[in-house]
């Protein structure tokens, strides 16, 4: 069974998938060692990393990290395809694209195209709900594989009211979406969307905020966290290059900072390299 054989499986299951962000193969094999179901390549971590907005990425960028991180780690990944990059056309590339480099699934959204910077801020605009109708066939339409799991998000809760969030993800899912994703705490709304439109659902939000059983048992099992690790590692290198600049010492014991050194060195599969070089180019004479 492969990566996506089996996420697939799960979903379909109901089972309570947690997906913490991974930016770069590195934190994929340390999402993957730690016994996750899957990992979640953030669009908006991605263009953090870049320096710039989400919306400035292109299909290729991303299928180009999706590669890079399938080729180092064998846990189902999720990519964040934003509103697809353009219309049902572009939605359909982006489709092909990211399920050839290896991913277990796509989650696209149904705000504007182009998408925009203040999406950070809060600040949505939707596309009409016939244009992310169109969006989710083609998307379906251009899987080779049904075990790649299209994931359909709806922005409404926030920008227009929930019961039309409830009517577009209804929408979406009779056009072939297998996954709907809404945003609400509000553990009234998630019972009513439980109800209204069944599983399997998602949500997004920092893994401190999501109550595993609770969310599954109104259907939400795919969560997502698309930002804790990214901000936390951040955090770490900030406080450590600040005690830098200030004493000239980082503020950790050397011998701490070695061990995690080797660490790194580990969890990138250093060892395997190392092992194949050992039979050939640094083999004993």
């Amino acid at each position: 069974m492969t990566n996506r054989q089996h996420f697939a499986n799960l979903v379909r299951s109901g089972q309570p998938i947690l997906a913490p962000v991974a930016i770069d193969p590195l934190s994929a094999r340390l999402v993957e060692s730690l016994g996750f179901e899957a990992a979640y390549l953030s669009g908006g971590g991605f263009g953090f990393q870049l320096s710039v907005s989400e919306a400035l990425l292109t299909i290729t960028e991303v299928a180009n990290l999706t590669r890079q991180i399938t080729a180092r780690s064998d846990i189902p990944l999720i990519v964040d395809g934003g509103v697809g990059f353009g219309d049902p056309l572009h939605t359909w590339r982006a489709v092909r694209e990211i399920e050839a480099a290896g991913a277990a699934a796509i989650e696209i959204e149904d705000q504007v195209a182009p998408k925009r910077a203040h999406h950070h801020k809060g600040v949505e605009h939707l596309v009409p709900l016939e244009m992310m109708v169109d969006k989710v066939g083609e998307a379906v339409a251009a899987r080779h594989d049904d075990d790649f799991i299209i994931i359909a998000r709806t922005g409404a809760v926030r920008n227009e009211s929930f019961e039309r969030a409830l009517e577009r993800a209804a929408a979406y899912r009779e056009a072939g979406a297998d996954v709907l994703m809404l945003f609400t705490n509000d553990p009234e709304q998630i019972a009513e969307a439980g109800r209204v439109l069944g599983g399997p659902l998602s949500l997004m939000a920092p893994a401190d905020r999501l109550n595993q059983p609770m969310l599954a048992g109104h259907g939400f099992n795919v969560l997502i966290d698309p930002f804790t690790g990214q901000v936390a590692a951040f955090g770490a290198m900030r406080d450590a290059y600040r005690s830098i600049a200030a004493t000239g010492t980082s503020g950790r014991e050397v011998d701490e900072l070695m061990s995690l050194y080797r660490e790194v060195q580990n969890m990138a599969g250093m060892q395997d390299l190392y092992a194949i070089e050992e039979r050939t180019t640094e083999r004993p004479a």
